[in-house]
């Protein structure tokens, strides 16, 4: 489209899908502009289009079509998704580079028929439109760069994510938000077709995730038919099993439903627009999406388990040829799978948080599991507890608010005990532990919070203590080591989704001061300042004019993220 500027570029990924040669600089050439305009600067001529016959010149038709997928999603009329699947995406195609193969999609290229809004209003609609949810089939600059932020910063921490590629702002204020991961098959692309029967169509769209993992390294080579998709079942238990647990412990909010709809087959976070990351566990959040509700962080494992269950049903479809009902499934054993890899992964995140190397952390779950378990708990009294204040709304739904920010006190507690030579007395416990959502009434030192309180450091004195008696070392040096993991790992400015909202807005701001170059800057040290991997090693700061606005920005955008560390 004539008069679209690329307003972010991902020089760092597009290395590694192959897109630009290994040395290329970090800089948007004329060339470089041209080419990723010409990509993907584009936008569907749709029914609405056609019925009304509009013309299109030569210079600005492509002679190439694009691809809007199907798959299962909840916000249509019925379950079986007979009218659902891209709303406003297009499938670009697949890049080969390296031995991996990557696919491309772009967000915002017009409203398609599979939109929910042409599911419930029975119209077709024009692109750009402001007359139904879910049906103007466009994006704005802004979604693209939280998606940049979240994803890099999810990455960087090794969460599975689909990242951004491009950002590109059209003439007319919207933009196409251009997206790349190695497999972009979600499990609503199985579902749809199971739910309707098709058994030749589910078999396609499974031998294509097949081979797509296995060229990609993540599944070994599996020649039976049979072996294959037994190991599709398994592997969607391990994968699930962890990523519900990693999401519990991150307290990401990625809404995890029957459909499968807002996440990857292979675990990926994909639509960072019902994607949030909180400061705190707000276990009672729910999104507000008109008629319905999402699920809460804790649902999401009961979600997941779902999704897995309804795997094992398609294995023994795909296997058999007949479609065996799901609840003969409930007991299957990838199910026990599921709940091995659930507890073991939430268990060892949860030893990383208090600041435990990876060795320790395995030696603690292998041989210490009593003090693990007991620690856990005290662990999870802290973290669910809920405000007196109860209920209440917020701007996109309604949350229960979480008055303890256990991030805080895993932070502060191990140097406060290195500075006493002694264990924290309980009221000083509780007063690290408290967020800025306690009310005076959750601020009181109760009976039963100060006991809580001292469990809570006999359980983590406990710990430390045989995590060095493990490792051969004294409690003072195991608790020095914790200290400095735990600093990081734990950063007092984590972003949350209010935080990368209120960042990316101002960001937005200044993309036409900063160019493609200074936003990609900012976005790559961002993630890497969110980064909570105290292996890490830094990033090298940028060696070009206007380094020292670059770093007042960055400076600022995570001053206001700081800002918002408890929140939602």
């Amino acid at each position: 489209m004539h008069g679209s500027r690329v307003v972010f570029f991902n020089y760092a990924l597009a290395r590694e899908m192959g897109l630009i040669p290994p040395r290329h600089p970090d800089l948007m050439t004329p060339e470089l502009g041209d080419a990723l305009v010409d990509a993907f600067s584009v936008r569907i001529i749709n029914e609405y289009d056609l019925e009304r016959k509009r013309r299109f010149g030569p210079d600005t038709r492509l002679d190439r079509t694009y691809m809007a997928t199907r798959y299962l999603a909840l916000q249509h009329p019925g379950r079986t998704g007979k009218t659902s699947g891209d709303g406003r995406s297009v499938w670009n195609g697949t890049v080969l580079h390296g031995g991996a193969t990557w696919d491309v999609t772009s967000c915002g290229t017009g409203v398609t028929r599979l939109c929910p809004a042409m599911a419930a209003e029975q119209v077709l609609l024009r692109t750009g439109n402001d007359d139904a949810d879910y049906g103007c089939g466009t994006a704005t600059v802004e979604e693209g760069l939280i998606a940049a932020l979240m994803s890099e910063t999810f990455h960087r921490n090794g969460i599975a994510t689909e990242r951004v590629l491009a950002v590109l702002e059209l003439a007319d204020g919207f933009a196409v938000n251009v997206r790349a991961g190695r497999n972009l098959l979600r499990p609503s692309h199985f579902f749809v077709h199971l739910k309707q029967r098709r058994l030749r169509a589910l078999t396609a769209v499974a031998d294509c995730f097949i081979e797509r993992q296995i060229e990609n390294g993540a599944f070994p080579g599996l020649r039976g038919r049979r072996q294959r998709y037994r190991r599709l079942a398994q592997e969607a238990a391990r994968t699930f099993g962890r990523l519900a647990a990693t999401f519990e412990r991150e307290y990401v909010f990625c809404w995890l439903d029957w459909d499968g709809d807002n996440i990857l087959a292979d675990g990926g976070i994909i639509d960072y627009g019902s994607v949030r990351q909180f400061g705190l566990f707000h276990r009672e959040y729910r999104f507000d999406d008109g008629p319905r509700w999402s699920t809460t962080i804790p649902e999401q494992r009961r979600k997941a388990r779902y999704i897995v269950q309804t795997f094992a049903q398609i294995r023994d479809y795909l296997i058999t040829g007949r479609k065996p009902p799901l609840r003969s499934m409930a007991r299957d054993h990838v199910l026990r799978l599921f709940d091995r890899e659930f507890s073991r992964t939430r268990d060892l995140l949860l030893l990383r948080d208090v600041g435990f190397d990876p060795r320790t952390r395995r030696s603690l779950l292998e041989r210490e599991r009593r003090a693990v378990r007991e620690f856990s708990l005290c662990h999870a009294w802290f973290e669910r507890a809920r405000s007196a204040r109860g209920p209440r709304k917020v701007a996109d739904g309604i949350s229960w608010n979480a008055i303890y920010s256990m991030r805080d006190l895993l932070r502060e507690l191990p140097g406060r005990m290195l500075e006493r030579g002694s264990p924290l007395p309980a009221r000083e416990v509780l007063e690290l532990a408290l967020s800025t959502y306690a009310t005076p009434s959750d601020r009181q030192p109760t009976a039963l919070r100060l006991r809580r309180a001292a469990r809570f450091v006999r359980a983590y004195m406990r710990l430390v203590e045989v995590a060095a008696r493990r490792a051969g070392r004294s409690f003072p040096l195991m608790l020095g080591d914790i200290a400095a993991r735990s600093a990081i790992i734990n950063r007092a400015d984590r972003v949350t989704g209010d935080g990368v909202l209120y960042a990316a807005e101002r960001l937005a701001r200044l993309r036409r001061r900063l160019g493609p170059d200074g936003i990609y800057e900012v976005v790559r040290r961002f993630g890497a300042h969110q980064t909570r991997r105290p292996e890490s090693k830094p990033v090298e700061p940028w060696d070009r004019n206007g380094r020292a606005e670059i770093d007042a920005i960055l400076g600022s955008l995570i001053d206001l993220v700081a800002s918002c560390r408890h929140g939602l």
